[in-house]
């Protein structure tokens, strides 16, 4: 399994066998398998949209510039 990093700070997560959850060194998270994939998921989710957002803005400017010649 390749080695897991904290949603929170990026620090690597541990497994513990005995109770089936992450656990972080540094930041004191302490995750299941699902809250660990729901909180990626949800970040995933942001970054896409805070990517579509970007390139929005970017199209209106370019053709707010073009259109000011």
């Amino acid at each position: 399994m390749p080695e897991q990093s904290c949603p929170e700070c990026g620090a690597v997560l541990f497994f513990d066998s005995q109770t089936k959850r992450y656990a972080c060194k540094g930041c004191g998270v302490y995750l299941t398998k699902d809250e660990l994939v729901n909180i990626r998921d949800k970040l995933h989710k942001e970054t896409d949209e805070s990517r579509k957002k970007r390139a929005q803005h970017s199209e209106y400017l370019e053709w707010w510039l073009s259109s000011k010649k």
